[in-house]
């Protein structure tokens, strides 16, 4: 039940990929924990079965609710699911996970390692390719029968498929969410509770000013309870520039090497550069010369995610779907760290929370580009999604990020206007990629294209490949 005198919010939330079992489980955990919305979820999915589980997983969440129990209904077209929704969210898998293994097996064949290959690289790159017709479908579907629904993109390319949504539609009232920065807060958060002697805070009383693009994010100040934490964040990246981790992983996980990630890429930036770094280091790798980081994994103690992990991992996850579909098990009403019913709360209550979010720069990040997809702070409100000025990345980072942003803007229009000639150009220009010769930078592309061809326009196929 709802709290005493607070009287619950009626919200119509389309769930675009209402078939996952990462992001929609969570949703689900939320919503129960959740004493203020009344939520109706809409699952949308190509595999109607995968959503009507969800469907069924949703309506046992419900039995736990501390609020206003939510409802969970499976849509048979995109109109179905969008119509009269207050907020959608888009959270899909662009292609398969053997598409996914191709994006990372066939780089590393030519000396090109990438830790994840969701975001940038060559594993990025074609992943956008195949992505961004799928986004812009979505998009102009929202501006036919949702126009006026606030919508949160969860999928990656993060930059590229949010700008792709304002592509197709440009009146759109979306953000793109990312918890990667919840890393840094965390770590604020531990190092206080140290200092405290005892364990007083979380990640949620940690604010930060966060600069940069998506999976490639800085901050240049944080605070807890009214205090400046970036001087003890200093000293807390001195002392453990040689590795730190909150938690030791499972000695008999033979995986857990995989997501390995001690935050030492983390600090050396900091370093470099003289701004944190909050994104995980497995991300930031990526968007640098492989001779920096990425040829050195294990000195710099960051995984390389195999797809085979991938694919285990979703398989142990669907076990425990159709576990708890079968009795077996329990749900819990229990709070991610995932920040979306606290923003869905602002937007329909009109209060406000503020969130680090990827929006188009008007301005928000100075030395960036006009347009270009950048992740800041934003305030939630009745008024919708409000960029807060975050200010300049330092002269020796702007160059860096401001490349990958003017390429991921690029992309995105090269694809929308089918100007397939120059996509060679721009894949070759990644940093991952710019150290091959053109002729194997060349075969490379053509190889990955090709091993991912029937989730693409047969035009660009024959253009490119």
């Amino acid at each position: 039940m709802t709290n005493s005198g607070e009287q619950s919010q009626e919200v119509t939330i389309a769930y675009i990929g209402g078939g996952s079992i990462n992001w929609a489980l969570g949703l689900m955990a939320d919503l129960a924990a959740d004493r203020y919305l009344a939520a109706e979820v809409r699952l949308y999915d190509i595999d109607r079965e995968a959503a009507e589980e969800n469907a069924r997983l949703g309506g046992r969440f419900a039995e736990v609710s501390e609020g206003t129990p939510a409802r969970y209904t499976v849509a048979s077209s995109l109109a179905e699911a969008l119509t009269g929704a207050d907020v959608v969210v888009v959270s899909i898998l662009p292609g398969s996970f053997s598409d996914m293994a191709e994006d990372i097996d066939i780089p590393a064949r030519y000396g090109v390692p990438q830790a994840v290959g969701d975001t940038v690289g060559p594993g990025g790159f074609v992943r956008a390719l195949r992505s961004i017709p799928m986004m812009m479908e979505i998009g102009a579907a929202i501006g036919q029968y949702a126009p006026g629904a606030h919508v949160c993109n969860l999928t990656n390319p993060m930059s590229v498929l949010t700008g792709a949504l304002y592509r197709a539609f440009p009146g759109i009232r979306c953000w793109g969410e990312c918890h990667e920065v919840t890393k840094l807060r965390k770590q604020v958060a531990w190092l206080a509770n140290r200092a405290a002697g005892e364990a007083l805070y979380s990640h949620r009383d940690v604010e930060v000013n966060v600069l940069g693009i998506n999976h490639f994010t800085f901050v240049d100040r944080i605070a807890l309870k009214g205090q400046d934490m970036l001087p003890a964040y200093r000293a807390f990246a001195e002392e453990f520039s040689g590795g730190w981790v909150a938690k030791e992983p499972d000695p008999f996980d033979r995986w857990a090497q995989y997501y390995n990630d001690r935050s030492r890429v983390k600090f050396d930036l900091f370093r470099r550069f003289g701004i944190p770094a909050a994104a995980g280091d497995r991300h930031l790798v990526e968007f640098l010369p492989a001779a920096e980081y990425l040829h050195q994994p294990a000195d710099w103690d960051f995984g390389l995610t195999p797809v085979a992990f991938r694919i285990k991992d979703n398989a142990r996850k669907r076990q425990r779907r159709a576990a708890l579909l079968a009795g077996e098990g329990q749900v819990a009403a229990k709070r991610s760290d995932e920040a979306l019913v606290d923003q869905i709360r602002a937007l329909m209550s009109g209060g406000s929370h503020v969130s680090n979010v990827n929006l188009p720069n008007r301005g928000q990040i100075e030395n960036l580009p006009r347009g270009a997809i950048v992740e800041s702070n934003a305030m939630f409100s009745g008024l919708g999604v409000t960029p807060l000025m975050a200010g300049r990345l330092p002269e020796g980072l702007a160059p860096i990020v401001n490349d990958h942003a003017q390429r991921q803007s690029a992309l995105l229009e090269a694809v929308a206007e089918g100007q397939h000639d120059v996509l060679f150009d721009l894949f070759r220009a990644d940093p991952l990629v710019a150290p091959l010769g053109g002729n194997e930078a060349r075969q490379m592309l053509s190889e990955m294209v090709r091993a991912t061809s029937r989730h693409l326009p047969e035009t660009l196929v024959q253009e490119v490949a």
